[in-house]
């Protein structure tokens, strides 16, 4: 009970800061397919400082506006390689589920994927004890890591 009543305190007086990348190499349609699942009001207050502009994620004044600077953020934050190469995603669109904002990208014509390189500081600049959870599935075999700020890459090989 003690401890139940110390994970309640702790989650209302101490909030965690945490994102996570899916990013998954689909063999059959040649694609890297990437999501990225960040808490929608850091995003949105973090896009706010940057790009100096009042925003509503949830109900946007602008949605073309919106897709235009969240597609800004998340390509100069999260960079993939795959083999070496750095992949150039097309940003597909953005969806708000509950307290989250999903950013959807894809990058076409990658038949293999060996090792895939991924540096990833979202929200770093927000908050200091920010986490970002990275899942990387190739074939079926997914593997994952955590990085805590100001770490801000990881490998993975198949």
């Amino acid at each position: 009970m003690l401890q139940g009543l110390l994970y309640t305190w702790f989650a209302i007086f101490h909030p965690f800061y945490v994102s996570v990348t899916e990013i998954n190499h689909n063999a059959r349609t040649q694609a890297v397919e990437i999501s990225c699942r960040m808490f929608y009001d850091d995003l949105e207050h973090v896009l706010e400082k940057q790009y100096h502009v009042q925003l509503d994620i949830v109900k946007p004044a602008n949605k073309e506006q919106l897709k235009q600077i969240m597609n800004d953020y998340v390509h100069k934050h999260l960079i993939v390689k795959v083999d070496g190469k750095v992949l150039n995603p097309a940003f597909l669109g953005y969806e708000i589920q509950e307290d989250g904002a999903w950013a959807y990208l894809e990058a076409k014509g990658i038949s293999k994927a060996q090792k895939i390189e991924v540096h990833d500081d979202l929200l770093y600049t927000e908050h200091a004890e920010q986490i970002n959870m990275l899942h990387v599935t190739v074939k079926g075999e997914r593997k994952s890591t955590k990085l805590d700020n100001p770490d801000a890459n990881a490998i993975f090989n198949f």
